[in-house]
């Protein structure tokens, strides 16, 4: 058949075939329409599927796609302080106990206790001092530590005094700096008079600089300015810039950090009156 025999469909034909085609246009176009329309009026986080989800800022939205107010950051709150250090690691009433306490009211339980491991003190001095073991050992490495820091050289004006001694020394009671027998720091062999090899020795220490390092440093050893300026009514004490006491470096090291400057109070003691 030629060309001009092929045949074409009828005009009835045609017009169905335009019909159709434009109803899928139609609807093609109202999809898209539909799609757009919702893409654009979605809130922020529909995406994901979940209503009050974050935005691209991290803010907090609504199920109608508001933004909920950022709360105010709160201000950070510092852990409370926990006290660690055990109070009751060791005696405070045994005299062989290097914290024990002593004072006009706490004597020495028996009074005429004497330690068995009194030794020489290998430092310069007055009298000849003794001292126990341990607290020797600390008061010939704060002497040097002095001299090689400072260039300070200090020296022993008196430490272990025995429960005869005391009651020799006591007398008729009326020196307020010396303890009744039985209740002396230097009883214990705990307990140290420092001066200098220069000559200054007990008030002259408050003033000099043999004293101002020993009230910087002395904790380092372990030993503590027993009778402190502003604690008479603590202690029952006046004033003793020379008297230090050793109570091991645990500890002092723990008053230091803490503030506290007597016993009585870090243990929780009753104070004792002046002139008790």
């Amino acid at each position: 058949m030629s060309a001009d025999e092929r045949e074409y469909p009828s005009e009835e034909v045609q017009r169905r075939r335009l019909t159709v085609a434009g109803v899928l246009s139609l609807v093609l176009v109202a999809i898209a329409a539909v799609v757009v329309g919702a893409v654009a009026g979605a809130p922020q986080g529909a995406a994901s599927g979940t209503e009050g989800s974050a935005g691209p800022t991290g803010d907090s939205t609504s199920a109608e796609g508001t933004a909920d107010p950022r709360p105010a950051p709160s201000e950070a709150v510092a852990p409370a302080a926990v006290d660690t250090f055990d109070k009751t690691a060791r005696s405070i009433d045994d005299p062989a106990s290097i914290w024990v306490v002593v004072n006009k009211q706490r004597p020495l339980n028996p009074q005429d206790y004497e330690p068995d491991d009194l030794v020489d003190v290998p430092v310069a001095h007055t009298w000849e001092p003794m001292m126990r073991q341990e607290a020797s050992d600390a008061v010939v490495a704060m002497f040097q530590a002095a001299a090689d820091e400072a260039g300070l050289y200090l020296a022993s004006n008196s430490a272990f005094r025995s429960y005869s001694t005391q009651v020799d020394l006591y007398g008729d009671g009326s020196d307020p700096t010396t303890a009744p027998p039985g209740a002396s720091e230097h009883q214990t062999g705990l307990g140290i008079d420092i001066g200098s090899e220069g000559g200054c020795t007990f008030e002259c220490l408050e003033d000099s600089p043999e004293g101002e390092w020993l009230r910087t440093n002395a904790y380092r050893f372990g030993f503590l300015l027993r009778y402190p300026a502003d604690k008479v009514d603590v202690t029952g004490y006046p004033h003793e810039a020379w008297h230090y006491r050793y109570i091991g470096v645990e500890l002092a090291t723990e008053m230091h950090d803490t503030g506290y400057t007597t016993l009585e109070e870090f243990f929780g003691l009753p104070s004792v009156p002046l002139g008790l």
